[in-house]
Formats: structure tokens, sequence, C-alpha cells
């Protein structure tokens, strides 16, 4: 037969999972096959598809329009979204394409291939072709998930996902398809790395001692922090950062990673008041040294040896500096040591989180003890009562009016600061629940450092999503931190909760696996994961999440509750009652929060006492009440004109 040319917009989809659904009930996968073939079959004849090859539970199509083939992707999965479901993966590219009359061949179906290699179950994703192609469709959205290397591609190939209600939008660089082993660096995009950017590792601690491992990675990360204020210098964010170390992976994977051109590394070792730190400036490209020092010093001079360090990294990468960035630079927020030390230690356990929380804010209240004017220690010291509210490890009366004296006496000491703004912020939305103050806040905060994550997922997720229901804009503000802090399980696991906020409960459940897969112990991932299911029905999956998220966090009460809720819903009442009686017990040695406990109460059949926790949590300011819209509520809880009066109470828009 002869082959004819022309171009053509190529679309492969597939069912996920079909082969496992096949092994385990034949009749099902044949009534998924069915029903994807119906709905492909009616779609294309109303979008002008022509359906090329069926091969098992894919199929390979072709459109003379980019447009109406994209239409036709969206008019499909929303319909396969309906009951009964069927998990399809889409993947769709423009090119130039051979057929006879049985086949078609060409890059252009190979590499269509490629992106339906990387899609996930309800998602539709394009090239960076056909998102040209659509570019003057305002009504067609996309969102970038990524730069990827294909398999016998010899460009990097931008991978938008179609930005539809019902449709799941990856997070980005989160794929894993007909890859190259190395993918484009995680930046979101395919954009060239800037010659005028740095990653600071954490530096290896190799004193006698493991517990100086603080010491020397608060070093890197006060470095990091100078380097971040220098406007003609990309600097990639601490969290993203310091999920490298030079054991188990390479420098030139790790600027690909993260969308930088050079790396900063070091070692210090720390033996009473003498230190040695060794660092090194290193091109990922090639490798080459662009500057290594060796500093044997005082404790006395770790101020000195982190500006001369910051300094160099500057010269060496040719940074233009302002006088007031070598000002910047060179400040030290306090000449007490001992202070010092204290308040890294407090910053290491602060992000380790949990209830390392605890241990962060003792260290930062001695630093403040030995400097009074020390301001970073005292947004330290409010982050870490925030933080202990905010988990339910202390009643949040205790500790939230000390995290807003701390924060304001900080901005007392230092205007330009951004934490102590996005303390505040944080502060008046969850625990004084005044919005108007909580936005001022932490918009400040974002005018003064747009780089600053934190900020960004706070404003998100408890201002835009919990508070103003603004979930466009909740979403836009997660997809920042992301981009700051791309491979941060914190800014993953907000992510996943803004998205759940708004009802998105397959795409929170992606971005919490994709946060598990960095760290299989964040507590946010696993939380969120559980509610995600919960929000899917998909009981048994809820169980084992919760089940799992209360063996590593030893029984934290957020996990429990979610345990006995679900098990609720299953019927599995025995359970849950014995789970509730342990949580009872456990209350009376230590805070366990009252707003899902009132929720597990409720499911039991016990409404007044489910109220009286409610009330309790009320007066405690308890942050889970801004959640309550969103929770698995009982509907004896929702109809009873009590719990109308509570949200009244709130205040909540």
């Amino acid at each position: 037969m002869p082959l004819h040319r022309q171009l053509a917009a190529i679309m492969f989809t597939d069912i996920e999972g079909y082969t496992a659904t096949m092994q385990q009930s034949e009749q099902k996968a044949i009534v998924l096959r069915d029903r994807h073939r119906e709905i492909l079959q009616n779609e294309h004849k109303q979008f002008n598809g022509r359906i090329i090859q069926y091969y098992g539970d894919g199929t390979l199509s072709i459109f003379q329009s980019a447009v109406e083939a994209v239409q036709c992707a969206i008019a499909m999965q929303q319909a396969f979204s309906h009951q009964p479901q069927v998990p399809v993966r889409m993947g769709l590219h423009i090119g130039d394409i051979a057929f006879d009359d049985e086949q078609v061949f060409g890059d252009g179906v190979n590499l269509a291939s490629r992106v339906e290699s990387l899609s996930v179950a309800g998602s539709v994703l394009i090239s960076d072709k056909v998102n040209d192609e659509i570019n003057n469709h305002p009504e067609l959205k996309t969102v970038s998930v990524g730069g990827y290397q294909f398999k016998n591609i010899n460009r990097v190939v931008e991978v938008f996902a179609l930005d539809h209600d019902g449709l799941m939008k990856p997070l980005p660089d989160s794929l894993k398809g007909k890859t190259e082993e190395k993918k484009a660096h995680a930046s979101g995009t395919a954009k060239k790395i800037l010659a005028k950017s740095i990653a600071v590792l954490p530096f290896v601690n190799i004193s006698n001692d493991p517990e100086q491992e603080y010491f020397s990675a608060g070093i890197a990360e006060e470095i990091l922090n100078s380097l971040s204020t220098l406007k003609d210098l990309k600097v990639a964010g601490r969290t993203s950062s310091f999920q490298f170390n030079r054991k188990n992976i390479g420098l030139r994977e790790i600027g690909e990673k993260l969308g930088v051109s050079s790396v900063l590394e070091g070692s210090v070792r720390k033996q009473g008041n003498r230190l040695r730190i060794m660092v090194q400036l290193v091109n990922v490209d090639d490798g080459f040294h662009l500057w290594s020092e060796k500093y044997d010093r005082n404790t006395d001079d770790i101020f000195a040896i982190q500006d001369e360090v910051a300094l160099a990294v500057t010269e060496k990468l040719k940074v233009t500096l302002l006088e007031n960035d070598r000002a910047s630079i060179s400040r030290n927020y306090t000449q007490n040591t001992e202070a010092y030390e204290l308040y890294l230690k407090g910053r290491f356990y602060l992000n380790r989180r949990g209830a390392s929380i605890m241990t962060g804010i003792h260290c930062f209240q001695m630093a403040i003890d030995l400097d009074p004017d020390f301001a970073l220690a005292y947004t330290g010291f409010a982050d870490a009562n925030l933080m202990a509210g905010f988990y339910g490890l202390v009643p949040p009366r205790q500790v939230a009016h000390k995290a807003k004296l701390s924060a304001e006496t900080a901005l007392k000491l230092d205007p330009s600061l951004c934490e102590p703004y996005c303390s505040l912020g944080f502060y008046h939305t969850i625990f004084e629940w005044n919005w108007e103050e909580a936005e001022k806040n932490l918009l400040k905060s974002i005018e003064i450092n747009p780089a600053y994550a934190q900020a960004h997922y706070w404003y998100g997720l408890n201002f835009l999503a919990w508070v103003k229901k603004d979930f466009n804009n909740a979403e836009k503000q997660g997809r920042i931190a992301l981009e700051l802090e791309p491979f941060s399980t914190i800014c993953i696991g907000v992510y996943g909760a803004i998205l759940l906020s708004s009802g998105k409960f397959k795409e929170s459940l992606a971005a919490c696996i994709t946060g598990i897969e960095l760290d299989a112990n964040s507590f946010i991932c696993h939380l969120y994961k559980g509610w995600a299911y919960l929000g899917l029905k998909q009981y048994e999956e809820a169980v084992q999440t919760f089940t799992h998220l209360m063996k590593i966090s030893n029984k934290h009460h957020f996990s429990l509750n979610g345990l006995i809720m679900t098990y609720c819903m299953v019927g599995n009442i025995d359970e849950a009652r014995l789970l509730l009686d342990e949580l009872k017990e456990s209350s009376a040695k230590e805070y366990i929060g009252c707003t899902l406990t009132a929720l597990s109460t409720a499911f039991l059949g016990e409404l007044d006492k489910a109220f009286d926790y409610l009330e309790n949590a009320y007066n405690d300011r308890e942050p889970v009440l801004l959640t309550l819209y969103q929770l698995p509520v009982p509907e004896t809880l929702k109809t009873d004109p009590r719990f109308q009066q509570l949200l009244e109470k709130i205040g909540v828009p």
C-alpha cells in the first residue's frame, strides 16, 4: 500500500491498571474496556477524530485540528469520570505522520506515545507544540508539568496538563514514563539554566559528635539566606537543596534537578572552641572547581567566615553587588556565638517538625535569653509556637499569644524582615480569626521577599482556601511555593491540602503520593492522603493510610481520629469505640485536640458530647475548626441548629 503524509494531532489513550483488573475480575475489565471504547467512539464522531487502532486497553487516533483533539480529550475525561468510572490516561502531540489504510508511522506518533506514558488517570497531557496551537483559545487552559527528555527524542519536550474542572493536574516534574534516566531540570519548565545560579548543599558534619549536625547544616543555611537577598543571583530554596547530599547523587544531576549552574558544598569539624570549615564552589556542568577555601578559626569567627564565603561566591559568579547588597550579606543579627548556636539548633529541630518542634521552642527561648536583641531568634520562637498549636502538640491558647508577641518584637528590632509578617499573618488567620489583619501581613511578607515559600503556602492554604474559598488563587500560591521549593514535602503536602479543600480529591492524592516518594515519613502528606481517600470513598485505602500514619506519628490524634471516622463509615463500630476510648485515656496525660474528636464522637451517636467538644475547640481557638466544611461531618451533626450557630461564631465568610 502506498504511504501518504499529513500534519495531524495524534492522541494515545489507555486504561490505567487494566492488566491488574483483568487478573482480579475479567468481567469488570471487559466492562471498563467496552465503556472506554463507547465513549471514545461517540466523542471522536463529535470532534471529527479518526480512530486508527485499538490495542488491548489502548487506542491511537488522529485529528486534523489540535483544538478539536483537545476538546475531544476534555469531553472524554469528563465522561469517564461518571460511574462506572474508567481510569484513562491520555497524551497528545502534533506532527508529521505517514500512514496507509491500516497504520500510522513517524516521529510524531512516537512522541505522542511518550507523552501518554507520563500521564496519570484522569489527566490529559499535551506536548509543547499542541500547547502552542491552542494558545489563542483562552477557554482551553493548561499548566506546565515540566520539561522531559524522552528516549530517542533529540530535544527536551515541555509537557502541559489541561487545567479544567474534573481533570487531574499532576505536580511539576513528578511524572515517570518513557524518559531518559535524567529529566530536564525541575523548575517546571525547560528553561535555560541561568549562569548566575547556585544551590547550597547541607555542609557535612565531620566532627566526632553527631549531635553537631545542626551546626554544620545551620552554617550552610545562613550562607544560603545571605545569598538569597541578592537580586542578581538565583538561589535554590533551602528545603529543596537540603534534600540532596553528595553521597547518593552527582553534581550534574543536582544542577539539573534544581535548575542551577553551580553548587556550594562543604564540611565542618567542630571541637570545643575550634572550627575547621572547608568549602568549595563547583561548576555542575563539568565539575570544575571555581573556588575552594579552608578556614581554621575559633567559633567566635563564625560570622566572619560566613561573610567571606558569601562574598567569594558573588565574586566567582560575577554577581553585581550594590552597596545595599554588600551590607545585606555582611549583616549579623547577633554577636553572641552561644545564642547563635542555639538559634541554629532551634531551626534544625523546627525543620524536622513533629515532636521536635517543642525542642526548637526551648532552643529559641534560650537564644533570646542570651541575646534579647536577636531578631531572628524571635522569628524562630514565633514560628515554633505557631506550629506547636497548629499541629495540636499543645493547647493553641497556650502558645498563640507568645507567638504574636515574639513576632511583633522581631519587627521592632528589624522591620525589614519578611518572616515576622508571615508569622503574624498566620497568627491572625488561624488563632485570632481577624481576616483583614491576616491578609495584610501575609501580603506584606510576600512583598518584602517574594521568594519566601512559607508565606505563599500559608497564604494559599490557610487564608485563600480555608477562609476565602478562593481556590483558584489558592492553587496559584501553592504552585508558586512549589516552584520555589520543588522538593519540599511540606510545600507538596500543603498543595495537596489546597486541592483537597476544593474537592479535587484525585489531584490531592497524586500530590501526596509524590511527597511520600520524597519522604516516606512525611506527616502532612500521609494525613491529606488519608483525607483524599475518604473523599474518594476508598475506605480500605484510607484505613491503611491512617493506620500507617498512627505508627509513624506515635498515634497523633489527627491520625487516630481519621481512623475512627473511617471505621464508622464502613460499619466497624466496635473498633471505632475502642480507639475513641484510647483517645479519651490519652487526653488525661497529654493535650488532645477537640475538633476531630467531636466528629468521631458524633459518628458514634453521642451528639451532645460532640457539641461539648466543639465548644471547647472554639474556646481554645483550634485551627482545625476552619476546615469543618471540608471534613466528613456526620449529617446528624451538620443538620443540628447548634452546628450552624458554631460556624456563625467562627465567622468564616
